[in-house]
């Protein structure tokens, strides 16, 4: 939990103003009059053994200590039963996987536990509780208030601790249901402690003690099962989700979410492995994207590299058993990592990593589930790029690269549909021809031919550049949409285009001579240009009067030249 460093201060001052003094007033007026320390220390470690092995239900760990709580108070009374709180601080710290840098959570469970048993403690006993009562009336009246009491003061008091952070919690939420469960669980158990350790002695701890952890293993087993079993359906379901998407950028990015909201990581980051080197693709550390500019050699001599070697995933539970790795791309506190090979066809082309800053942060069987989604992941990229490229190739001019008509015939109605909706100013075509391109065939080969349609493809694309859409539409001819362009805009941008074609010499090879000789061509085109709405309001409007203006404009004027289209 992040609270702020004021609040962090304040905790420590809350504990230091209410613990050790609460503790020693709790001595003086409670403390018992005779302990029998070897049934204080059977107490203890079955208190300690509830702490260590407890279960999860629906996400939420329970720890049921109550029944040890109620079994201590009413035997010892409230100091020991503080006492005895206390000291469970210290597995319940281990399994919650604090650090140093979160004592001041440690501090605040000890502050807790302790303002829970001195009010409940205080509360019952001033009530009229008799420390050891062997009437059983009582015993049953005094352990439901007592109970009762606990887990109320637990409630209020952790609620407003995680209103620190959490701004718009609830008063009631889900962890606070099981609680109360807890409660009915536990009530009946520590009142049979109590009882059947005054009739029979410590044998009473074994008797009902081992049981009760017995059935708490038992759970917690069933429950990491049924974890198990809930990530991989999980996992299966967001698996359905990235085959779904066409998009491998889409793809990526519903990958990351879904590994972030699955699991409690820190960082994470995806190295792809391209042309032999390593880079990383993607890089999520505390839940902000960032741009990482490592090198190839900093990733290949760290964990990338290794998985990327052994074809292995790997997982670490804490920074000692990584120390000695190089890993400079990772935070200085990270502790826990996971790192996945992400193959296709039996090759390994990236590296998934998750990393923590807590210790023992992941499970086991998340490892095995990352394996699934990274299966997941690389074939639902297959299929995207395979889609992705099929697409390119059904818009794309095989020949010149340059999109085809029936692609720049849909960009067309759409732009012109755009300038009646009002959503663009204006929409100019402009229609262009090579110059006798018959006869470069003829001198030279058809081949020739294709080299300088290739050539003047990519020199209208270097002129152009994102100002507007280019296509070849068909033969020798090539078409530039340009919206928002008025036409004294395009007449100058087709006339710095003619001069630059006429300047520029194309190298090609004759197919039609005893050698293929390297020789530059010179060719010049023809270009006419139209814009709507002045010229027209239609979409093949406006490519009959760019053709138009090309054919009567410029070619019958003379060629090589700029025409534009006049009503």
């Amino acid at each position: 939990m992040n609270i702020s460093k004021q609040a962090k201060i304040n905790i420590w001052i809350l504990w230091f103003v209410t613990v050790p003094i609460g503790l020693y007033f709790s001595y003086i007026n409670f403390a018992p009059s005779s302990v029998e320390w070897t049934l204080v220390l059977a107490y203890i470690a079955i208190a300690l053994l509830t702490v260590i092995f407890p279960f999860k239900v629906a996400g939420t760990t329970i720890f049921l200590i109550q029944w040890i709580n109620l079994a201590t108070f009413l035997t010892y009374g409230l100091f020991v039963e503080m006492i005895i709180t206390q000291i469970a601080i210290i597995p319940l710290m281990y399994r919650m996987k604090f650090q140093i840098v979160d004592f001041h959570r440690v501090l605040f469970n000890s502050f807790m536990f302790f303002a829970i048993s001195f009010i409940t403690g205080s509360f019952v006993m001033y009530l009229g509780y008799e420390v050891g009562s062997t009437n059983l009336s009582e015993i049953l009246i005094y352990s439901c208030i007592y109970l009762i009491t606990l887990v109320i003061v637990n409630h209020i008091i952790l609620h407003f601790y995680v209103k620190l952070e959490v701004k718009d919690r609830k008063f009631w939420e889900k962890d606070v249901f099981w609680d109360y469960t807890g409660l009915i669980i536990t009530l009946p158990f520590g009142i049979t402690l109590y009882l059947l350790q005054i009739h029979v002695g410590q044998i009473a701890f074994l008797l009902l003690g081992l049981p009760f952890l017995m059935i708490t293993l038992v759970l917690r087993m069933y429950n990491n099962s049924a974890l198990v079993n809930d990530d991989l359906g999980r996992a299966s379901k967001i698996g359905h989700e990235l085959a779904d998407r066409l998009s491998s950028e889409t793809i990526i990015d519903l990958f990351v979410k879904n590994i972030g909201e699955m699991l409690p990581l820190d960082y994470l980051y995806i190295i792809d492995f391209k042309d032999d080197k390593f880079y990383v693709m993607r890089a999520i550390e505390r839940g902000e994207e960032k741009k990482l500019e490592h090198s190839h050699e900093v990733l290949s001599k760290s964990i990338p590299g290794i998985v990327f070697k052994r074809d292995k995933s790997i997982f670490f539970s804490k920074k000692s058993e990584w120390k000695d790795i190089k890993a400079e791309f990772l935070p200085h506190k990270t502790e826990s990592i996971i790192a996945v090979p992400i193959s296709r066809n039996q090759k390994v082309e990236g590296i998934l990593m998750i990393a923590s800053r807590k210790k023992h942060a992941f499970e086991l069987h998340q490892l095995q589930i990352l394996n699934l989604l990274c299966s997941y992941f690389a074939v639902s990229l297959e299929k995207a790029r395979f889609v992705q490229d099929a697409v390119s190739k059904s818009e794309r001019c095989g020949l010149t690269k340059l999109y085809n008509y029936r692609y720049f015939d849909q960009e067309l109605e759409k732009r012109m549909n755009d300038l009646l909706n009002g959503n663009l100013r204006q929409l100019s075509l402009m229609m262009m021809d090579i110059d006798h391109f018959k006869s470069i065939n003829d001198t030279y080969g058809h081949q020739s031919g294709n080299d300088i349609l290739y050539g003047l493809a990519r020199l209208i694309e270097k002129e152009i550049g994102d100002k507007g859409i280019i296509a070849r539409y068909g033969g020798e001819e090539f078409v530039v949409l340009l919206p928002n362009y008025s036409k004294q805009q395009s007449l100058k941008l087709a006339e710095d285009l003619r001069e630059l074609i006429e300047s520029t010499p194309f190298e090609i090879r004759t197919d039609l001579g005893e050698k293929r000789d390297l020789t530059k061509v010179q060719i010049t085109t023809s270009i006419g240009v139209s814009t709507a709405p002045e010229d027209c309001d239609e979409a093949m409007a406006l490519i009959r009067n760019a053709d138009r203006a090309l054919y009567i404009g410029a070619k019958r004027a003379g060629r090589n030249r700029v025409a534009e289209y006049i009503k």
